[in-house]
């Protein structure tokens, strides 16, 4: 076989240089494959995509300067890949793909690699933040029915009329919403109302009774 043309087509499988003509892309390592005596030995299984990452030699060093030697820490770890206009092969500048930022770093990574035969340059790697996720900041909102039941039971701690009265203007804003959209669930906060509220004033009468009681004791 003598065609050129054959050679020189990208692999469909992987990540290459072209692929990253729109922009850098981050990517999260799934798994990792080496296979020595090949081209290219390492293959890099990336999640949310069925493209492997095969990187060249240079960005291999980079991966164990950064990470280490053991290819099972890299699994689950994040990089950002981008390509390179400059990379050089067969004295041309064709492009290649280069890591320029990656997880679990502690600081910035300096590394001299080759660029050419007996010729080296800086190749910078930064830190590579993960987006957090912020904690809810107030508490899950409730359900319509959820609301009703918590503001019903709220009723039977209040000790006095005064205490009611203010727990029915706290949720009043709540109960006008309900009396529209949940008519039904706005009749049982109000039976709610009504009921601690002739519990407490059964409570008033027989308190009234017995002052009066102790104040006839006194008075003999």
């Amino acid at each position: 076989m003598n065609d050129m043309s054959q050679v020189i087509i990208p692999k469909s499988d992987q990540i290459n240089a072209d692929t990253l003509l729109a922009g850098p892309m981050t990517v999260t390592i799934k798994d990792v494959h080496i296979s020595g005596g090949q081209e290219q030995p390492v293959s890099i299984a990336l999640q949310d995509t069925p493209l492997f990452f095969r990187p060249c030699k240079s960005m291999s060093r980079c991966l164990v300067n950064a990470w280490g030697a053991d290819a099972k820490n890299y699994i689950g770890r994040s990089l950002t890949l981008y390509r390179d206009p400059s990379v050089k092969w067969g004295g041309m500048e064709v492009g290649g793909i280069r890591i320029s930022h990656m997880s679990h770093l502690d600081g910035k990574l300096v590394m001299q690699l080759t660029a050419t035969k007996g010729q080296r340059k800086p190749h910078v790697v930064m830190p590579l933040i993960a987006e957090v996720k912020q904690l809810p900041t107030s508490a899950p909102r409730q359900s319509p029915d959820e609301w009703a039941t918590a503001h019903a039971a709220a009723t039977l701690h209040c000790a006095d009329l005064a205490a009611l009265d203010a727990l029915i203007v706290k949720g009043a804003k709540a109960m006008a919403k309900l009396a529209g959209d949940h008519p039904d669930l706005h009749q049982r906060v109000r039976d709610a109302y009504n009921i601690r509220r002739s519990e407490i004033g059964a409570f008033d009468g027989v308190q009234a009774a017995d002052d009066a009681i102790v104040a006839e004791d006194t008075a003999e």
